[in-house]
């Protein structure tokens, strides 16, 4: 019960009265519930990070976020010192990444985190200092997953779904998706979630006509996941074909406004490339990699590559990603809410499968899952809301086990390295082709077993990967690491009761302003 608010008022004979009223609670801001959730989730995948950096993709990107704190560029002659060096010299001799700069230059904070602060903390060996700064930048993809799943919120949200089902299929996209996952790594693909999510929400938002600055805003959102990866250019028609479906004639202001950002932005990071590499549509991979493979073709058999994505048991959609089962037969129930999500939603995975599957290194290299495919789950992820929506009692329940069935894939991929497994696993056979009989979870569940059943440490690097080992392994002090997780689980146990309050509080209308109050809530 709420605590009763003394109401003051006049007797029509003017004698001041008490009278107690029982008040209903205020509901809280839907920004607040924005806030508390992505606090929440942030904190999680903090703590549930491996805080590593360890794959060509996370090593490169970190020494190209380095090099653009410490030095203003992103030339990489320490990967060369290293021996680590994956990419292309440019026109002055110096060697770059092969990898797009937008990854690196959205997570300098992240690593000036690291090396000015984190790095230099009492109880952080010199030689662990490096690691440090790994972990710092690990911890970039926790929050840029947190960040994605709340726009996830906002947009189930903006179509009019009560919020406490608005967050329930967040969490099902949030920790039952490969979203979870990528939340402990140093990939690219929590940040172009990010994007892609925010571009929809700032278009999609509201059941209104689309603002031109909100259109120009979706545009450069695109415009950076472009940076990020330059395939991401594949979500360019399909928005404009969704505001034209959702906005019809007067969508087409909107679609100029986006294409002609996203143009701006392409048409920059072309010039970047000429001014590199001589060349616009030279991007800095290599012209081969292990075996003389030249991995950025598309010499795989297209049915290859869709059987791979479809029914491999290393890279199926549908093993990596169950919720999305739920999700395709939520697709009608999105369109009836707003078409033009819809037709995001609908187009976005089938066109990613059709290019990922002639894709030479259409596996992703060494990852967990379908590693290329991440944003487009999401995207088709967006139907989970209405469907829960409309949901009766058995679709809940067919929710219930795609939830714990996607949390305990994404959580067996975060126990034990996935590098450690696919190396010493034949992923790859001689000419460095992905085998489709590789079994991820079999194999990592394995290494999980002997490793828990073992009484002898793993070396660092493999056995249970989580930030607190390996850190602990190369001789972080207890005390930091003991301060560090329990800062990360001080902010969940926070965060999260605040939003269960939220939740209990539900969408009461607010009460009629017809009398003055003296108190609070």
């Amino acid at each position: 019960m709420p605590d009763p608010t003394l109401i003051v008022a006049e007797t029509p004979a003017a004698t001041p009265r008490a009278e107690f009223v029982v008040r209903a609670p205020q509901p809280s801001s839907l920004r607040r519930w924005a806030v508390l959730l992505f606090l929440s989730l942030n904190f999680l995948f903090m703590l549930t990070s491996t805080g590593r950096v360890r794959t060509t993709d996370e090593v490169m990107t970190l020494f190209e976020s380095e090099s653009l704190v410490l030095r203003g560029s992103t030339a990489v002659p320490q990967a060369v010192a290293a021996r680590l060096f994956f990419g292309r010299y440019d026109r002055q001799g110096r060697p770059r990444a092969a990898y797009a700069p937008g990854q690196a230059l959205a997570t300098m904070p992240w690593y000036a985190l690291g090396h000015y602060v984190l790095g230099k903390a009492p109880g952080v060996p010199e030689n662990a200092r490096d690691l440090m700064v790994g972990f710092a930048l690990a911890l970039s993809s926790a929050s840029l997953a947190a960040a994605a799943a709340t726009f996830a919120f906002l947009i189930f949200c903006g179509m009019g779904i009560e919020r406490r089902t608005s967050l329930l299929a967040t969490l099902l996209l949030a920790l039952a998706t490969p979203l979870l996952a990528y939340s402990g790594w140093f990939f690219s693909e929590p940040l172009a979630c990010a994007l892609v999510l925010a571009a929809a929400l700032s278009l999609f938002a509201r059941n209104d006509r689309i603002p031109l600055r909100r259109a120009a805003l979706a545009g450069a959102l695109l415009g950076a996941a472009v940076l990020v990866r330059p395939t991401h250019i594949l979500m360019t028609p399909i928005f404009l074909l969704a505001i034209l479906v959702r906005e019809r004639r007067s969508g087409v202001k909107p679609a100029l406004v986006v294409a002609t950002v996203l143009a701006v932005g392409i048409a920059a990071y072309l010039a970047y490339n000429y001014y590199v590499f001589g060349n616009a549509l030279q991007f800095g991979y290599p012209d081969s990699v292990e075996a003389g493979k030249h991995v950025t073709g598309f010499e795989t058999p297209l049915h290859v590559g869709l059987m791979g994505f479809l029914f491999s048991p290393g890279k199926s959609i549908f093993l990596f990603a169950p919720p999305v089962l739920l999700a395709l037969w939520g697709l009608p129930a999105l369109w009836r809410r707003d078409r033009g999500l819809a037709t995001i939603a609908a187009i976005s995975l089938p066109l990613a499968l059709g290019f990922y599957a002639r894709y030479t290194q259409w596996e992703g290299g060494y990852c967990f899952g379908p590693r290329y495919l991440v944003p487009a789950l999401l995207l088709l992820s967006l139907a989970l809301g209405p469907v829960l929506a409309e949901a009766g009692q058995s679709t809940r329940a067919v929710a219930t086990l795609l939830f714990v069935t996607g949390v305990a894939v994404q959580m067996l991929g975060l126990a034990t390295s996935f590098l450690e497994a696919e190396v010493g696993h034949h992923y790859y056979d001689q000419r460095f082709d992905y085998r489709m009989g590789y079994n991820a979870l079999a194999v990592q569940g394995e290494l999980l077993v002997k490793y828990l059943s073992s009484h002898e440490p793993a070396r660092i690097g493999l056995g249970f990967d989580r930030w607190f080992v390996f850190l602990g392994k190369a001789g972080v002090s207890h005390g930091t690491l003991w301060a560090l997780g329990l800062a990360m689980a001080s902010g969940v146990v926070l965060s999260t009761t605040a939003l269960v309050r939220c939740v209990r509080r539900g969408e009461v209308p607010p009460v009629p302003a017809h009398a003055s109050s003296i108190g609070a809530d």
